[in-house]
């Protein structure tokens, strides 16, 4: 149970008095009508006094449950692998028989366009900003896109705004979870409010992060953003892990970089796969393909299968 099943089902109830719930649960008066208005979210002991309330008018205990993992690709440097981790990864979860959405959450569009998918009619911000249902087109067998290009641009001072901004995209996603395994989020490279909403509407972030010091020192910062937001909006979210991209393991300073992440984040997962630098990665981008379509034998096929494989907890 989370703050949108229990809006969901108060709205489906509209004879439930709200003042009385909150009478019952022990919640502060008006507590529910902000929530109802998107304005506030149930933190964890809200939901706890509330769940059995909420049970005895009718509301199941599977409500609101689904078995999807949004999981938001992060970093504001760019050039770090985002968007080749979110087409690359979303393919290699096909093929070990998942459904996979991605949605491009970049106003560069480069997701869309990897895909071969340039200048959409209908695309990401179509929902965010308009209450469109979010447009999902098939680019693969069990394989999705949701769109975007400059246009997304817009929606940055629109969506801080406006009530409820914030939870817009988990909003427009929430629909679509019982048709996927895995929705993943590929963010700008920046932590504005886009990367914001991607992270309240996820499960988890993925930090794809290049062993070089440049990339290294900026860690901090999406660490900061990652547990404001798990702090103030979603205290569900959590690190998914650390997945080093463009590696070359014949230099020292990457091996060196690699190991000091591991020293100093022992706490949070760094994912044992390694994405190795490989220019069929970058040409299978150019040429609008995943690289299992266009160098299936590659290194970067080889890494993003592992990556994959790890991720699903599967064995490696």
């Amino acid at each position: 149970m989370d703050t949108q099943s229990v809006s969901d089902f108060l709205k489906r109830n509209p004879a439930l008095s709200l003042s009385s719930l909150e009478k019952e649960s022990g919640l502060p008066a008006g507590l529910l009508s902000k929530v109802m208005r998107g304005e506030r979210k149930l933190n964890r002991e809200h939901l706890k006094n509330l769940k059995p309330v909420l049970q005895r008018y009718g509301m199941r205990q599977t409500e609101g449950a689904d078995n999807c993992r949004v999981i938001s690709i992060v970093n504001h440097k760019g050039g770090v692998g985002k968007t080749t981790t979110a087409i690359n990864l979303g393919k290699a979860l096909t093929l070990l028989g998942h459904r996979v959405l991605l949605a491009d959450m970049d106003s560069q569009g480069n997701l869309s366009q990897g895909l071969g998918m340039d200048e959409p009619e209908q695309q990401v911000v179509d929902a965010l900003l308009h209450e469109k249902p979010l447009p999902v087109f098939n680019v693969a067998d069990k394989l999705d896109l949701a769109p975007s290009d400059l246009e997304l641009a817009e929606a940055d001072l629109e969506l801080v705004q406006s009530i409820g901004g914030f939870n817009r995209l988990k909003k427009v996603l929430r629909p679509l979870r019982e048709n996927y395994d895995y929705i993943l989020l590929d963010c700008p490279p920046s932590l504005n409010i886009i990367t914001s909403s991607a992270m309240v509407a996820a499960n988890s972030c993925l930090i794809t992060l290049q062993p070089e010091i440049s990339a290294i020192k900026g860690l901090d910062k999406i660490l900061t953003r990652i547990e404001k937001i798990q702090e103030e909006i979603n205290d569900e979210l959590k690190v998914e892990g650390i997945v080093f991209t463009l590696v070359d393991k014949r230099l020292v300073v990457h091996q060196s970089n690699m190991d000091y992440v591991r020293e100093t984040l022992a706490g949070f997962r760094v994912f044992n796969t390694l994405i190795r630098e490989n220019v069929a990665l970058t040409e299978a981008q150019s040429a609008q393909q995943d690289i299992f379509s266009y160098a299936p034998n590659s290194n970067g096929a080889k890494d993003y299968l592992q990556l994959a494989k790890e991720l699903a907890f599967k064995e490696v």
